[in-house]
């Protein structure tokens, strides 16, 4: 790590956040010195890594907690959906500028074209299904989405619902070819490439310790080379916290007021994989459902094509676990040593308010496999235990944030912590998380380099020509937005 002593820029993570917000900055402004400390021996480790998320391109396609269903049975409320989608769509002009000036490689080697689809089944929730497609069928960004009750067309949509379903229940689906399987772990190492080809240093197995602010305003950090044990202090005007659940104690410890009474609640998952081929070439899509009663929408039940180094499988989950550690390779000390007298009385009405979601991730710890397989099984009635294996994937840390009525509640997005001065900002939550890299970055960019942000204008409508405006708000302009990225990044 012997680096320069006093960078610009310091981001702490090296996960899919730092390296779209490093690149942003030397798209930017060039000149800027930046350093990356991560705490693993590489890149994109942890969620950002294909086998620890989902790799939805996240456009609400076919996810249904981003629109409940309203209480009257009138059509449900698109319009988070669609913001949902919006924040997506600059993700894809981001990439197709990155493909374009060479500091992404071949499309295919991040992102594919995969239909999203969603499945339910009784007749409730499809009646909701159908509200949901009137709500959306008419929005400029969920063009071309298709709605059936018959078991023949979803068949030729993805024939492993419907193979081996016996019965007279009630299914429905809706279909839209527009979506994409994204390997973040593939986006976050190449840009990471790009970043050092660019002078930016990297540094790998180097745990931030300590967040210190100086008298002149600039931050200390205390890093910890984890191999040797040595302790290296860098001095930078802007630090960036993107380190996954890692983050809130970064946080807790820079000591700023903004990120007092936040908590973080950990939610572990697991997978079912098969990369049995003839599975996998009779099922092209990522079909999300309805999530279990009490459960968080991280866990909403989704059979998934995944396409990582070019081989494709599936994977069918996620499965909740419950354990202390905010992640993977995290430490079962996690939780407690994030609690504060700030956050004790938030975290206390998250875990009392909370009892179904509580009770569910019980339940699903105790689960065997064979008791998972039998989820599989509601979604693809031929499954064989023989072709799946049970894996771990990642593990999301949900925001825990001050309620002035309830006292405390779980909030299930991403929030960025900034301070007032703009001299550090962090992020905190999961889902949509990687897919809206780009809108979440944008935030950042604006909080913290505020006297820059004006002048930067021009260079951002360059690099995402929706800058500023919404997709949504003109068919037309939206169908030659999808249609110039799509053409880029090889994908419908």
């Amino acid at each position: 790590m012997s680096k320069s002593e006093n960078p610009d820029v310091i981001l702490i993570g090296a996960g899919i956040m730092s390296a779209t917000l490093g690149t942003f900055l030397k798209l930017l402004s060039p000149n800027l010195n930046i350093e990356v400390f991560e705490r693993l021996d590489r890149v994109a480790l942890e969620s950002s890594n294909p086998w620890n998320n989902a790799g939805t391109g996240h456009a609400a396609l076919c996810e249904l907690n981003y629109m409940p269903d309203s209480k009257d049975g009138s059509l449900p409320n698109p319009a988070k959906a669609v913001a949902i989608n919006e924040q997506f769509q600059l993700s894809r002009q981001f990439w197709s500028y990155l493909v374009e000036t060479k500091i992404l490689g071949s499309p295919e080697t991040f992102i594919n074209s995969t239909p999203h689809m969603t499945f339910v089944r009784g007749a409730k929730d499809v009646d909701y299904l159908q509200r949901r497609f009137e709500a959306l069928k008419d929005q400029p960004l969920f063009a071309g989405m298709q709605f059936s009750k018959d078991p023949k067309v979803i068949a030729k949509w993805a024939p492993l619902l419907i193979e081996g379903r016996t019965g007279d229940e009630p299914i429905a689906a809706t279909f839209i070819d527009s979506g994409t399987d994204v390997d973040f772990g593939s986006i976050t190492t190449q840009l990471f490439k790009n970043l050092e080809k660019s002078g930016v240093s990297v540094s790998t197995s180097s745990e931030v310790q300590g967040l210190n602010r100086l008298k002149d305003g600039t931050w200390e950090i205390t890093v910890r080379d984890t191999n040797t044990g040595q302790r290296t202090y860098r001095k930078a005007k802007f630090v960036f916290v993107g380190a996954g659940g890692w983050a809130l104690k970064l946080l807790q410890k820079s000591g700023i007021g903004e990120a007092k009474g936040y908590g973080t609640f950990p939610v572990g998952g697991q997978w079912l994989r098969t990369d049995n081929q003839a599975l996998v070439a009779k099922h092209q899509a990522k079909v999300y459902s309805q999530a279990s009663v009490g459960a968080p929408p991280m866990s909403v039940p989704h059979l998934d094509t995944r396409v990582v180094d070019g081989k494709a499988s599936l994977l069918f989950g996620p499965y909740a676990t419950a354990n202390p550690k905010f992640l993977k390779n995290g430490s079962i000390f996690d939780l407690p040593a994030s609690l504060r007298p700030a956050n004790l009385i938030p975290y206390l009405a998250v875990g009392l308010g909370n009892f179904p979601l509580i009770k569910y991730l019980v339940g699903e710890l105790v689960k065997t496999k064979e008791k998972k397989f039998e989820s599989l099984l509601e979604f693809m009635p031929n499954a064989k235990s023989e072709d799946w294996r049970l894996l771990d994937a990642g593990q999301r840390a949900q925001v825990i944030k001050k309620d002035r009525k309830k006292g405390g509640v779980l909030q299930f997005g991403t929030e960025v912590i900034t301070s007032a001065d703009g001299s550090i900002s962090g992020l905190l939550g999961a889902s949509p998380g990687a897919s809206t890299a780009v809108y979440v970055m944008l935030q950042v960019l604006e909080r913290s380099f505020a006297n820059e942000f004006d002048g930067w204008q021009a260079k951002l409508k360059q690099i995402i020509p929706s800058f500023g405006s919404k997709l949504s708000a003109d068919p037309a302009v939206a169908a030659a937005s999808l249609a110039a990225t799509a053409k880029t990044l090889k994908i419908k």
